[in-house]
């Protein structure tokens, strides 16, 4: 089972930036597509961007496009994806979950319901 602990979340003025990280470890397949995945107050989870453990690749919800950055670092038993936000807007106001699934050939996703293991999650607020 897969292993997932966010750090780096908190309160932000509008037009502000946060980076967010999140420990990866306990891996059983070769490769994985970890995403950020978030859920504002009364609102379903959605997804916010995704990059393959492997080769890097990366996706993005268009919302995010140019504001966000996801990035990995790779270790010999770990991987940290970090998600850079700048440019922060009141609608990124959220729970920030990391979430990953195997991705042998390098699918990726932004379906939560792709997902099979969580983090605990990360309050981000967006407010002035």
């Amino acid at each position: 089972q897969v292993q997932l602990v966010e750090s780096g979340g908190g309160s932000v003025q509008p037009g502000g930036s946060l980076t967010l990280s999140c420990a990866a470890s306990g891996f059983t397949a070769e490769h994985y597509a970890i995403g950020w995945i978030r859920q504002a107050p009364g609102k379903e989870r959605e997804g916010v961007s995704c990059i393959h453990s492997g080769d890097g690749l990366t996706y993005y919800r268009d919302s995010v496009k140019g504001r966000f950055t996801i990035s990995r670092d790779k270790a010999e038993n770990t991987v940290t994806v970090y998600l850079q936000m700048s440019s922060l807007q009141v609608e990124d106001t959220a729970i920030y979950y990391c979430a990953a699934r195997p991705s042998l050939w390098g699918e990726l996703t932004l379906t939560p319901a792709d997902f099979t293991s969580w983090g605990q999650g990360i309050q981000v607020i967006v407010s002035s």
